[in-house]
């Protein structure tokens, strides 16, 4: 199946109450294992590259790549920029054959927010590409934020009408209580998600796509993996799984998987080299390590996101 974007994709979401996964790869070792996932359950999927990733990969051998993928698949997916923090950085995706790119001005006032993001709309929006922005702040655990109102540090409703309305963005990332990163929360904090403000900015901007970041939550065994060959990570507490299915069913259309994929990607390459220790075949260690990517991502597609058959 041909690369695709995120509208149609997102439109069925919506509708079906159920989300797309939008998985951070480091590497095409782990965009195989994504794919295979997602291929495995029959579900579209969403695979995403930070700037830092990138620059590792560069963009012309992951579009090389994907192309090479669609033929071998028949599952609808898209290749995403994620956190796109320059429009130059979006331009250039949308140049090298990416199918969605999200601006993140964010950390800019509102209107330069606006702004920058309008920027890269109507440029990717005359090739054909998508566009995601963010609205409010993800925290994380570093942040000692104080709420002085209900919304606090999170999206305003009515912000985002204004935002989505002005720019004319396909979806938007909302800040609604999760946070980037393995150590989400403080000792004894539990995660909350403000379904309340989830709510209020469905009611405001019905059937428009929204998105969460941060919403990693790394499975135990996973984690156990990590540790015993060589990690140092405490337990994480990520965004309960019953909180992300049920956001999933309230207009979240995408949900941003990346610390879960690391962890279990090099886990299990730090596993594979301690059990085979005078091996120096790649394959020994990489084969086994995306294989754990499929099945992770397969499991998370099924259990939580609800996309599982819907390709």
């Amino acid at each position: 199946m041909a690369l695709v974007t995120t509208k149609e994709m997102f439109r069925k979401a919506y509708e079906g109450k159920y989300a797309i996964g939008a998985f951070n790869v480091d590497n095409i070792d782990i965009m195989q294992g994504v794919l295979a996932g997602a291929q495995k359950v029959q579900a579209p999927v969403m695979v995403a590259f930070s700037e830092g990733a990138l620059k590792f990969i560069h963009p012309a051998y992951v579009r090389a790549a994907a192309e090479a993928a669609a033929q071998e698949l028949d599952i609808p997916f898209a290749i995403h920029l994620d956190h796109g923090k320059t429009v130059e950085l979006c331009k250039k995706c949308v140049d090298n054959g990416f199918t969605s790119v999200m601006i993140d001005a964010s950390s800019y006032d509102f209107e330069t927010n606006i702004a920058m993001t309008k920027e890269v709309v109507e440029y990717a929006h005359a090739r054909g590409v998508v566009v995601e922005s963010e609205l409010g702040a993800i925290a994380g655990i570093e942040d000692d934020v104080v709420v002085a109102d209900k919304y606090g540090q999170f999206t305003h409703p009515d912000d985002a009408v204004e935002f989505v309305e002005r720019t004319g963005i396909d979806s938007l990332a909302i800040a609604i209580g999760t946070a980037h990163g393995a150590y989400k929360f403080k000792p004894g904090q539990k995660p909350q998600l403000r379904f309340d403000i989830l709510e209020e900015v469905r009611e405001k901007l019905p059937g428009f796509p929204l998105v969460l970041h941060g919403a990693s939550s790394v499975p135990h065994d996973r984690l156990e993996i990590f540790n015993t060959y060589g990690g140092q990570m405490p337990e994480a507490i990520g965004i309960p799984t019953d909180m992300l299915r049920q956001a999933s069913t309230m207009g979240v259309c995408k949900i941003n998987v990346g610390t879960d994929i690391r962890v279990c990607f090099f886990g299990e390459i730090r596993r594979q080299m301690a059990l085979n220790p005078t091996k120096f075949d790649g394959r020994t260690f990489l084969g086994p390590a995306r294989t754990a990517v499929e099945e992770m991502v397969a499991k998370r597609i099924t259990e939580v996101f609800g996309s599982a058959g819907k390709a």
